[in-house]
């Protein structure tokens, strides 16, 4: 429901001002809020009372969905890609007039669309539309796929693709990203991907580490999708030749959820990726971040040392932000002043004053820590070690009492040692003030609902470096593939890990400028566990295959 709509009904009947709209209109885009809530926080009208005003403006009953549970035979009058496309829930039939519940209901096109498809006189009234959202989707899920068929169907007849922005705030164009984006957060994606290319028009989810494809909507309509999310992102739909990055925070299954979004030029149009930020999905206590005993413990007493520096390294999307926030949490109490400087903030945290770099203004990485070292800090996160400058400052920082986080990208954690000194810092400062590094990577577990044991072969074995004779009787699994993991066999992310402890032996190897192998010789001779083995670990537990293992150590 467009909160411009609401305010203007507000608006005109006296109870705010022309100001006042536009303070509002600004919060709602920077908060996500709609316009009911807005108004309450302004202490303006109480939810119902707004909701009897627009019922009274729009001439129809308002009417409460709390407690509604339609029958099978009044559902099955709408089609589930009808009334997930037109945000249309039936509510009553008394055989010529068919009353539905609107999530848009100011579209008077909407009624106009379900008479035609129907065939019946249309009613409306007017209920809270997260309430009407909400039943769709409890009542329609059962239908998905065909729901999903149905609305494409119907979107194949809108528009030639001419004029793309004309059908940007079209209902069926708005209903259908809206469920693309519901459809991803089901389905736990960690993206989504909006992908042209010559002859046809990608939306890919990315679940667990691995894409898979949606049934995609007509080419012709791919300007006007990408149009309808630059304009949820408050981006310039004008502008197609540059990258451009924006945010979308939107309520879905009643919880707030943030979409980071980046467009890209292509030849045949503008990719567009969504970085799904669902705080309910994504556990930030240390506890529940799978670590091994041995490394949750090292971990929390290093994260309470007075000072010093403490690195996570691995690839892209291997969770080494998560566990930094795992960390942060931990530490996060009255006695404590923490800061963050992120590219972007990924997770707003109670307690902790977070601020995100913007190059094109100069708000770089150095440019925070050096005014973070004048804000009294105890505990400082750097999102990422990514030049000399920013490594030079987190040292200035750790030597003069401040306990550091940061993250690098490295292949292994002994990589990360030798990865500081390359950039130009001295090696006496690292082995100085470094504690420890914490390697990782993300795995796909092994689905519960399909997991089967099997005997892998002395092909694959050999990979691991194991023969017959270290195996015992230890046994292997494998997801056979079901409707709870999609038939891939794997459900969920488990986490490997290898720390490296800095022990006075390493650090004289650091201060010589040893090479990464024979750091990591020497840390494996003082106890510390590859992420090879660590994988082992995990297999013998049955919770990865083995090929998972081999991809990512």
């Amino acid at each position: 429901m467009s909160p411009n709509d609401v305010l203007e009904i507000v608006k005109n009947r006296g109870y705010i001002t022309a100001s006042q709209v536009d303070d509002m209109l600004a919060e709602i885009n920077q908060s996500g809020k709609d316009a009911f809530e807005s108004l309450a926080d302004y202490g303006v009208l109480e939810h119902d009372q707004t909701y009897q005003l627009v019922s009274e403006e729009l001439g129809v009953e308002y009417v409460d969905l709390a407690n509604f549970n339609p029958p099978p035979d009044l559902l099955s009058l709408v089609p589930a890609g009808m009334a997930r496309l037109h945000g249309a829930l039936p509510v009553t039939f008394d055989g010529s007039v068919l009353v539905v519940a609107l999530a848009d209901p100011f579209n008077p096109q909407t009624l106009e669309d379900l008479r035609f498809s129907l065939g019946k006189e249309i009613g409306l009234v007017l209920a809270d539309y997260h309430q009407v959202e909400a039943l769709i989707g409890q009542f329609y899920a059962g239908d998905s796929s065909s729901g999903i068929s149905d609305m494409l169907a119907q979107l194949g007849a809108l528009g030639d693709g001419n004029d793309p922005d004309s059908d940007v705030n079209a209902a069926p164009i708005v209903r259908y990203v809206d469920l693309v984006l519901a459809q991803a957060m089901r389905e736990q994606a960690s993206d989504v991907h909006f992908e042209p290319f010559e002859d046809d028009f990608k939306i890919r989810y990315r679940v667990d580490g691995a894409l898979y494809e949606m049934a995609p909507p007509p080419k012709h309509l791919s300007a006007t999708i990408i149009s309808r999310i630059k304009v949820m992102a408050n981006l310039n739909i004008a502008e197609h030749r540059v990258p451009q990055d924006g945010r979308i925070m939107k309520v879905i299954d009643n919880k707030e959820v943030d979409f980071r979004v980046s467009t890209l030029p292509t030849t045949f149009g503008e990719s567009v990726v969504l970085r799904i930020l669902d705080r309910s999905s994504v556990s930030l206590d240390l506890e529940n971040l799978g670590l091994p005993k041995d490394i949750h413990e090292y971990i929390e007493e290093v994260i309470e040392k007075p000072n010093g520096i403490f690195i996570c390294t691995g690839p892209t999307g291997a969770g080494k932000t998560t566990t930094l926030y795992a960390c942060l949490r931990k530490i996060n109490n009255e006695g404590t002043k923490l800061l963050t400087a992120e590219d972007p903030v990924e997770y707003d945290i109670d307690g902790i004053i977070q601020v995100p770099t913007n190059d094109t203004i100069g708000v770089t990485f150095g440019r925070i820590l050096r005014a973070f070292l004048r804000q009294d800090p105890d505990r400082i996160m750097v999102g990422e070690m990514r030049d000399l400058e920013t490594a030079q400052i987190a040292i200035q920082a750790s030597l003069t009492g401040h306990l550091v986080f940061s993250t690098l990208h490295t292949n292994d954690a002994p990589g990360a040692v030798t990865r500081l000194i390359d950039m130009g810092t001295e090696p006496f400062l690292v082995a100085a003030t470094l504690e420890a590094v914490l390697g990782q990577r993300l795995l796909r577990t092994i689905c519960n609902g399909c997991r089967v044991a099997y005997t892998p072969s002395t092909a694959v074995l050999a990979q691991l470096d194991l023969e017959a004779h270290q195996i015992g009787g230890k046994q292997f699994y494998t997801g056979a593939g079901c409707d709870k993991c999609n038939n891939t066999g794997n459900k969920g992310r488990q986490g490997l890990y290898e720390l490296l402890d800095m022990t006075d032996p390493l650090r004289e190897l650091v201060t010589e400028r040893a090479a990464t192998v024979v750091l990591k010789q020497k840390a494996i001779e003082l106890g510390m566990r590859t992420l090879r083995e660590d994988g082992l670990r995990n297999i013998f537990d049955g919770r990865v295959t083995i090929e998972e293992v081999i991809k990512y150590t």
